[in-house]
């Protein structure tokens, strides 16, 4: 049952990006670009996901389990701290350089775009030397 809901929700975040115009770079490097012709749409896509998260966390926040009766495995780190505003940093150069980020980014290999194979490489290789720097980092 737990993969059924995982799927249907997969489903219905890709179509939120295929309706929102998010799966489109174009769009997203247009809400980028404040000095020539700026496309507004993305903040608004922005806020409604933000009021949609606030209210599952909210409610979220008062359960023990999920409705399906997993364990609740919400965020308990509330500091800002390197590693966060580094990644940060990277998430948002990476997004503004390539107008996709990996929701779109899956989205859009389901298309057929090879932009996005690009871009998924970049993302794994991306996360593979995270993963070796932090234990390199770590000994």
């Amino acid at each position: 049952m737990s993969m059924l809901i995982s799927l249907i929700s997969g489903l219905l975040f890709g179509f939120g990006l295929i309706v929102s115009g998010m799966g489109n770079p174009a769009k997203v490097l247009g809400f980028l670009d404040l000095a020539g012709r700026w496309d507004p749409s993305l903040a608004l896509v922005m806020v409604g996901a933000i009021v949609v998260g606030f209210i599952a966390f909210r409610l979220g926040g008062k359960r023990a389990t999920s409705l399906l009766g997993f364990q609740m495995q919400l965020p308990t780190n509330r500091k800002l701290d390197r590693r966060l505003l580094i990644g940060s940093a990277l998430f948002g150069i990476g997004w503004g350089l390539a107008g996709i980020c990996p929701g779109p980014a899956i989205v859009l290999l389901g298309s057929g775009v090879r932009q996005s194979l690009v871009f998924l490489g970049g993302m794994v290789a991306g996360m593979v030397l995270f993963a070796w720097f932090d234990r390199w980092s770590s000994r």
